[in-house]
C-alpha cells in the first residue's frame, strides 16, 4: 500500500486537540511527525504541522532528546528520531505474537504468488499498522514498512473492517467520506462489498485505492469479537499473477485462519 492518506498536519493535530493526555499526545505526534519525514526537521516546522506553540514544541523536544528518543543537530537546529525508538521497537516486536507467527506465512505466500504481502495490526475504526512485512520481486515497490500507518476504512483490509467489525452504516460512512482512492467506490458500491467481504471471508479493492492494483485481505482475530490482524497481498499489473487470483485469495484465507487459530482467537462474539 502507498500512504495516500497520511497528513501529518491534520491527522496529528487532531489528535492533539481531542487527547486526554495532551503532553503524551504531544511527544507522540512529535515522533509520528519525525519518523514520516526524510529529512530532519526545526522546531519552527514542527510546532506549525502539529499546531503546537514553539516553546511547547521545544519543551517535547528537549524531553523526547534527555530520553534519547530524539536526536538534536546543533549545526542545522535540526531534529530526527534517535537510536532509543529502536530499542522500544525491537522490545515490541519480541513480545507480538502476531508478527511472529505471520513471518512465514507472509513469506511463503510471497514466494508463492509473487506478490508483496502485509500483516497489519487493527485498531478499531481509527488505523491499521504493519507489523508485517513480505516484498516481492516485481519491479513495482510498495511504499511501505514496518510502522506504516494506514485509515482502518481504506482498500481491501478496510472492507474486511467494516465487514466482520459489526458497526453500523452511520458508524462507518463518516470516516469512509473522508478517505482518499484513486478510483473512489460510491459509498452504497462500498457497502455491497463488504456484505460481500462477510460472506467470502475476505475482501478485494480493484483499483480503487491504487490504480492498476488489486488488494486482497483476509482478517484474522486474536479474540472473540472484532478481528485484531489482517493479511493483505498486493498484485500490480495484470498477466498471470492476476490469473492466479482466486488460488491467491483461497491462500490467503487459509493463512489468516490458521493463524487465529494459533493466536487462539474466534471468529465469533
Amino acid at each position: 500500500m502507498i500512504d495516500r492518506n497520511s497528513r501529518p498536519d491534520r491527522e496529528l493535530a487532531d489528535t492533539l486537540k481531542s487527547s486526554k493526555v495532551p503532553a503524551i499526545a504531544r511527544a507522540a505526534a512529535v515522533m509520528r511527525l519525525l519518523g514520516k519525514s526524510e529529512t530532519p526537521l526545526g522546531v519552527q516546522v514542527i510546532a506549525r504541522e502539529l499546531g503546537l506553540v514553539p516553546s511547547t514544541c521545544l519543551y517535547v523536544l528537549r524531553a523526547l532528546a534527555e530520553e534519547e528518543l530524539v536526536a538534536f543537530d546543533p549545526d542545522t537546529k535540526r531534529y530526527s528520531l534517535e537510536a532509543g525508538v529502536l530499542t522500544l521497537a525491537r522490545q515490541w516486536l519480541r513480545r507480538s505474537q502476531f508478527a511472529d507467527l505471520a513471518q512465514p506465512v507472509i513469506d511463503r505466500l510471497c514466494r508463492t504468488f509473487d506478490v508483496t504481502m502485509l500483516g497489519v495490526q487493527i485498531f478499531g475504526l481509527d488505523h491499521m499498522v504493519v507489523v508485517a512485512l513480505s516484498q516481492s520481486g516485481q519491479n513495482f515497490q510498495l511504499s511501505a514498512q514496518i510502522g506504516s500507518r494506514f485509515p482502518a476504512l481504506i482498500s481491501a483490509t478496510g472492507r474486511c473492517i467494516a465487514a466482520f467489525g459489526g458497526y453500523s452504516e452511520s458508524e462507518l460512512e463518516p470516516p469512509f467520506r473522508a478517505l482518499r482512492w484513486d478510483e473512489p467506490p460510491a459509498f452504497e458500491q462500498w457497502m455491497a462489498e463488504v456484505v460481500e467481504a462477510r460472506t467470502k471471508g475476505f475482501a478485494v479493492d480493484d483499483g480503487n485505492y491504487i490504480a492498476g492494483a488489486t488488494v486482497v485481505s483476509a482478517p484474522v482475530w486474536k479474540a472473540p469479537g472484532k478481528p485484531s490482524h489482517a493479511l493483505v497481498a498486493t498484485v500490480i499489473g495484470g498477466g498471470s499473477r492476476r490469473e492466479r487470483l482466486g488460488e491467491l485469495s483461497e491462500a490467503l484465507v487459509e493463512g489468516a485462519q490458521t493463524l487465529t487459530l494459533q493466536l487462539g482467537g474466534d471468529r465469533s462474539g
